[in-house]
């Protein structure tokens, strides 16, 4: 556990899958909700997982070592999550034709942020990557890598901003790798790398 502004920062097991189940899932059951796969399984695969099948694939995952990403909690109430796995884990981001692959297949890849909406601007986002950080490390991850839109100092609204910003991961040590041709709010995704070998990382912008 990791403890940060009043947040405890715990991986997202199978016992705490409810809690992920209620940031992640849809409340609209005629909207299927993505359930944190759209980069982790094929396309073939998460077009052919309906309903129960994507939440109880999920699950099984929160029962494997690493777990697919860290949950967030204000006492115990659940606050955000973030997804998070090593690249060869990630099926569809490994096919991806937007995000090149520049760093070594072990680097670990962080996917997509969910804050609940009571919990908002309150540093859980923050909280959640350095806590990604800090267990990637322990469990020997060479590196970790994201792709947060590049908001140009412009607010965007959270909906958009479930890949992160490059404010958020520059804060905890991450700096520009390279460049995609991803979008988000109509905004360019950029490649963000954490050296885990090196608490001070040299700038790598390859674009």
């Amino acid at each position: 556990m990791v403890s940060s502004g009043g947040l405890t920062i715990v991986p997202a097991t199978r016992e705490r899958f409810d809690d992920l189940a209620t940031l992640v899932g849809s409340p609209n059951p005629e909207v299927p909700a993505c359930w944190c796969l759209s980069n982790r399984v094929s396309t073939s695969e998460f077009n052919r997982l309906r309903g129960d099948e994507r939440p109880e694939r999920l699950r099984s995952l929160c029962a494997q070592t690493p777990p697919p990403g860290l949950l967030a909690y204000f006492g115990d109430t659940v606050a955000g999550w973030c997804s998070f796995g090593p690249r060869p884990t990630m099926e569809r981001l490994l096919r991806s034709r937007t995000i090149p692959q520049l760093a070594p297949i072990g680097t670990w890849c962080i996917v997509c942020f969910v804050v609940a909406p009571s919990a908002r601007r309150r540093g859980v986002a923050a909280a959640l990557l350095d806590g990604v950080v800090d267990y990637a490390r322990a469990n020997g991850a060479p590196a970790l890598e994201g792709y947060p839109i590049d908001t140009a100092g412009d607010r965007v609204s959270s909906a958009f901003a479930y890949v992160g910003t490059v404010p958020l991961f520059e804060r905890a040590g991450f700096v520009r790798y390279g460049t995609t041709t991803a979008h988000s709010a109509r905004l360019p995704c950029v490649i963000m790398r954490h050296d885990l070998g090196s608490r001070s990382d040299e700038q790598k912008d390859r674009r």
